[in-house]
């Protein structure tokens, strides 16, 4: 098995509810990671890159 593991917030669960399942799975946090989501919109020819929202990942290691 491996010691290292992400895992990724889900869109319908709260920062903690995902920590709880990473407990639960035996690892611990060490890193949180905030990445941004961006949607290419096509306007007049030109493409603009606007943000609509952003993926928490945790880093983690088995305890």
């Amino acid at each position: 098995m491996s010691n290292k593991k992400r895992f990724v917030l889900q869109a319908n669960e709260t920062i903690d509810q995902c920590l709880d399942r990473i407990e639960k799975e035996g690892y611990r946090p060490v890193r949180k990671m905030e990445e941004p989501i961006f949607k290419e919109i096509d306007e007049n020819g030109e493409k603009t890159v606007t943000p609509i929202g952003k993926s928490i990942i945790f880093d983690t290691i088995r305890n």
